[in-house]
């Protein structure tokens, strides 16, 4: 609480989206609201980068992918340290390996958030749209292998071999 005739001094925090101050890690812009791919985040309007939270991440990855959490592996491999600040707290970055695809991103290890270059929100939804079709695809080929098992498995298969060899 401010004593009466003082301004508090507001900290960028995600909590006040209309109010950002942060600054993109690219160019040093300041960040603004914007609403790509069906989410509100903060965005560069001059290199065109975006600032998503975890959750923020996780619904861009959900708008592509629809077979749960679980299924999408591993979000981060090998992180190094990068040349990037985190737009919120100011500390370094770490770059990472996007789930051992060939896309590189950038995370506050404090977990304020996600740094993606423009474009790179695409090639997450395009990615989520091929694992889960190869999910898809690598499903019905063990439900067909399954299948085939449990019917050369069954009694009646091995009867008709068996009276063909008497």
């Amino acid at each position: 609480m401010t004593p009466a005739g003082q301004t508090a001094i507001l900290p960028a925090v995600r909590s006040l989206k209309g109010v950002s101050r942060m600054k993109c890690p690219n160019d040093n812009a300041d960040l603004a609201p914007a609403k790509r791919d069906g989410l509100q985040v903060e965005a560069c309007p001059q290199c065109q980068g975006l600032w998503l939270n975890r959750q923020e991440l996780n619904a861009l990855e959900d708008e592509a992918f629809h077979l749960g959490d679980d299924e999408k592996g591993t979000l981060m491999a090998d992180p190094a340290p990068s040349a990037r600040i985190c737009p919120e707290c100011g500390k370094p970055m770490q770059s990472f390996q996007y789930r051992f695809y060939d896309l590189q991103l950038d995370y506050c290890e404090a977990g304020h958030g996600f740094w993606l270059d423009a474009g790179e929100d695409k090639r997450v939804l395009e990615l989520m749209k091929e694992e889960q079709a190869r999910l898809k695809r690598s499903g019905r080929a063990e439900q067909t292998w399954a299948s085939h098992l449990q019917h050369l498995r069954s009694h009646s298969i091995i009867e008709k071999v068996r009276d063909l060899f008497r």
